[in-house]
């Protein structure tokens, strides 16, 4: 058994809620948001089988948007530093973790 724990863009979530649960791939979401793009995200856990693992991420990618972002560059200490200037950041559709589960209980 795996838990696969998935960062995606609010932007996308129905749409991935939608399909995961209807193939069989029940959920639970949290809201969260990151420190360098500030968009909206959801965090959703999904227990898996191991065997089913790559469906689940094959789906997650067929129904996610990767986009192009204007970020206002980071503040810095230096003087006449470039890093102020706005720089097109590739906002990732989805960010994907997977861990080991020892033991899963219904209780």
């Amino acid at each position: 058994m795996k838990l696969a724990i998935v960062i995606l863009s609010n932007k996308d979530l129905s749409k991935v809620l939608a399909a995961t649960s209807k193939e069989g791939f029940p959920s639970t979401r949290i809201a969260t948001s990151g420190q360098f793009l500030e968009s909206g995200q959801t965090t959703i856990f999904f227990g898996v089988k191991k065997e089913r693992l790559e469906e689940l991420f094959d789906i997650i990618e067929n129904n996610i948007t990767k986009r192009m972002m204007r970020k206002e560059g980071v503040e810095s200490t230096l003087e006449g530093s470039l890093l102020k200037k706005p720089v097109d950041v590739e906002e990732y559709g989805a960010v994907a973790f997977t861990l080991d589960v020892d033991e899963f209980r219904k209780l």
